[in-house]
């Protein structure tokens, strides 16, 4: 559902309709990801990848829960489908303008997560309303770019396709290391297909696994 530039009144009127309050529940998490990063509900995540935003929704989405995308016009519908986002329980505001923290926190007040690319620094006396706003609700927040105090960060490292030939070719299948940063503490890392040639995000389970993989550069 695309919903352009809503008044906050009209946006939860909207959504209340649709679902009412989300009652509390364990956060379930992509397999992917499965000794890598639990999601846990009340917490922001920082991801510097439309891909990851992507990946990390999914799981949820699948389980039933409802999520909402802010400020972002870059996710690609026909690849979250294929991830596992039941793109039925999703709301998208494209473009919140000056309204954007408001929208952010009328969402986390009725969907279970909530992503968001803010539009510009945001400061700590925000991300302190926000934070307490998801400890309340028991929502997650997964930022496109960096959140202050956000549980861990989340990033893609070495990123190679697979598919191109000499010349000849198209892209099929991507695989990358995804790296999770909590604190201070080692981060911990994991090759992921994302996705495989079958659209699916899995472990890679062998480097062999991959036919010529070429690397390129890639932004999400």
């Amino acid at each position: 559902m695309n919903v352009a530039a809503p008044t906050l009144s009209e946006l939860r009127a909207r959504v209340d309709q649709m679902q009412g309050r989300p009652a509390a529940q364990p956060v379930a998490t992509h397999p992917a990801f499965a000794g890598l990063l639990q999601l846990q509900a009340g917490s922001a995540y920082s991801v510097d990848s439309m891909s990851l935003v992507t990946a990390l929704m999914a799981g949820p989405s699948a389980d039933g829960a409802w999520c909402g995308v802010v400020g972002s016009a870059e996710l690609g519908l026909e690849s979250a489908a294929a991830a596992g986002v039941e793109l039925r329980r999703t709301i998208l505001v494209p473009d919140p303008g000056e309204a954007w923290l408001e929208v952010t926190a009328a969402l986390i007040d009725v969907l279970a997560v909530v992503v968001l690319r803010a539009p510009s620094t945001v400061g700590a006396k925000d991300a302190a309303r926000i934070a307490a706003r998801l400890r309340q609700r028991g929502g997650i927040l997964i930022s496109y770019g960096d959140w202050p105090r956000s549980e861990a960060r989340v990033m893609l490292r070495d990123v190679e396709w697979a598919g191109l030939g000499r010349g000849h070719g198209h892209l099929q299948a991507r695989q990358a290391t995804v790296e999770v940063q909590r604190g201070t503490a080692p981060a911990r890392r994991r090759r992921l297909w994302l996705p495989d040639a079958s659209q699916v995000i899995r472990r890679v389970e062998s480097p062999a696994s991959v036919e010529a993989p070429t690397r390129l550069r890639s932004v999400s």
